[in-house]
């Protein structure tokens, strides 16, 4: 398999750059040159000192954009499917040290991406606060007691992870020791609105109606809640990373169904106060910023300080560039629907991502998680593609 990468670096893309006119005058490149065929080599074994997903978040010089998926371990993969005809509790498989290395380990075997993420959820420390929950299958999350009173927030615990997730600090010191530093292991959490949202509304929800007419009806008490999960969340990461987590991505799925102007009052500062809070400690520790549907919000989410920006698919990766500005990194941005297309067609897609997304401070990804039905082989074939870009 060889490729080469050539043209990205004749066209820098800053906040002030003409975007208009290079889109115009640009032409699907023909010089990202791909030969693939059969399944994902084994890689040598070289002497790193960081993996390559770091390098990239930090932007340091990288001869290709790392590679993972988001929902990457699960869904998909017929070994997933396979424990959970065995073990069909969601919170078995993400609670047990043995179940989640497993999983989490599934497509680091097969595919050996560029990060190695956590298997687990964003509700996971729920039940350390004091916020009884399960995940039914066909149903998704169930909030038992739905928090909606003064009362209610007063009862929430403060979270300490090393009592009340023990097996999450585990399961991430053997997978450090499995990976070998020949990719990063990645550890994540919820932002404060999106678990508020979870906590308030008694689960998903489709319209928000209760989470924001306490926001605007008794925004103290919302605030409130808000200021005890970005301490709790600070707390998590600063675990994760001290158990083996290089880098931690923060999903605030939610904060996208607030306006602008309610983002800043509701989510914003959250998520500044847990990178501050972080950064105190880990000033190296690279943090990833999710948000869906994130088009409308896209200058805001760089104030939150967060080194990596995560890009959903509705969102044209050179244009994100340029609303983003040149100091923060960016992750993404592939349609998870393309990995349902031909292999023609998925690497015609990666090649105008990485195209868009210049040369370098790119975490090559999705624009969200992999979709339950994806074809193995084409997922194979992404990585193939993937790693064998060159700048």
């Amino acid at each position: 398999m060889s490729c080469i990468y050539s043209s990205v670096s004749s066209f820098s893309i800053s906040s002030n750059s003409n975007f208009s006119s290079w889109r115009l005058n640009s032409k699907p490149s023909p010089s990202i040159c791909c030969a693939v065929g059969g399944t994902v080599a084994e890689p040598k074994t070289v002497s790193v000192t960081e993996p390559l997903l770091l390098n990239a978040a930090r932007g340091k010089v990288v001869d290709r954009p790392p590679v993972w998926l988001m929902r990457q371990a699960g869904r998909y993969m017929k070994s997933y499917q396979a424990i959970c005809e065995k073990y069909p509790s969601f919170r078995e498989r993400s609670e047990n040290v043995d179940l989640v290395v497993e999983i989490s380990l599934q497509p680091w075997q097969v595919f050996r991406p560029d990060g190695v993420i956590l298997f687990s959820d964003i509700l996971t420390p729920l039940s350390g606060m004091n916020i009884p929950f399960d995940i039914v299958k066909g149903k998704g999350p169930v909030i038992f007691d739905p928090l909606s009173t003064a009362a209610d927030v007063e009862k929430v615990r403060e979270f300490i992870p090393e009592e009340s997730v023990p097996y999450v600090g585990e399961a991430l010191t053997i997978l450090r020791k499995e990976v070998n530093n020949e990719a990063a292991v990645l550890g994540f959490v919820g932002a404060p609105f999106t678990l508020a949202s979870y906590v308030v509304e008694g689960g998903s929800s489709k319209h928000f109606t209760k989470i924001k007419r306490l926001a605007f009806s008794q925004p103290k008490i919302l605030h409130a809640l808000l200021q005890k999960f970005a301490a709790s969340m600070a707390k998590y990461i600063r675990y994760q990373a001290d158990k083996g987590a290089q880098a931690v991505q923060i999903f605030d799925s939610w904060a996208t169904e607030l306006s602008p102007v309610d983002f800043e009052e509701f989510s914003l500062p959250y998520l500044r106060l847990i990178v501050d809070s972080v950064k105190q400690t880990h000033p190296e520790l690279p943090l990833i910023l999710y948000a869906s549907g994130s088009g409308g919000l896209l200058e805001r989410l760089p104030l939150t300080g967060v080194d990596v920006i995560s890009l959903d698919w509705t969102v044209d990766m050179a244009e994100g560039r340029r609303r983003l500005g040149p100091d923060v990194a960016v992750q993404g941005n592939v349609d998870p629907g393309v990995l349902f297309g031909s292999k023609e067609f998925i690497t015609n897609r990666i090649n105008d991502t990485v195209r868009k997304a210049g040369k370098g401070k790119h975490i090559l990804n999705l624009g969200h998680g992999i979709i339950v039905g994806t074809p193995e082989e084409n997922v194979a074939h992404f990585f193939e593609v993937a790693k064998g870009l060159r700048y």
